[in-house]
């Protein structure tokens, strides 16, 4: 009978720590994928390698992989929509206090606990972007830099990430 006890124990524990942390993948830290130059934007096909600025990755709960976004102003125009429900283990951004916002490559970060510019003068592969950075330090000299206002993940909202690169407010059309 001890055994049996035990035996039952160990399974009850083994399918528990299966189910893994919010945020995991089967008991796993999810990590960011890296770029190549093949790695195309999930909305448009567009290759992430050939764009400045910061770029993205949402890792879905019904996939295994990651889907790019070549620009934040994109995976946050996702991310926010009110039709959004599919589950999200994770969030990927580049830190630009680290990465070269002409050829960003490495330096991905938690996009929930960056720190964003919104409204500098820097340009992404969409025309105006939402900077990223690790450090709110690293953001405020971006800021002062370039212009812009320094906001955390959850003060971002829909209507700073339409994805118009300001086409519908251009009177010159």
């Amino acid at each position: 009978m001890p055994f049996r006890r035990s035996l039952l124990a160990a399974l009850a524990a083994g399918l528990l720590a299966a189910c893994g942390p919010t945020g995991s993948d089967g008991g796993k830290t999810l990590a960011a994928v890296e770029i190549d130059q093949g790695t195309a934007c999930s909305l448009d096909g567009m290759l992430l390698a050939d764009y400045p600025g910061p770029k993205a990755q949402i890792f879905y709960a019904d996939r295994p992989e990651p889907e790019f976004f070549c620009d934040t102003v994109e995976m946050f125009g996702i991310y926010l929509k009110p039709e959004q429900v599919r589950p999200v283990k994770a969030i990927f951004v580049q830190d630009m206090g680290k990465a070269d916002w002409d050829q960003p490559r490495d330096a991905w970060i938690d996009a929930k606990t960056a720190w964003y510019v919104i409204g500098s003068s820097r340009h992404g592969s969409m025309g105006p972007t939402i900077g990223s950075f690790a450090q709110q330090a690293d953001a405020q000299k971006f800021a002062q830099a370039h212009g812009g206002k320094v906001l955390a993940f959850d003060a971002i909202t829909p209507d700073m990430a339409v994805l118009d690169g300001g086409a519908l407010h251009d009177s010159k059309m």
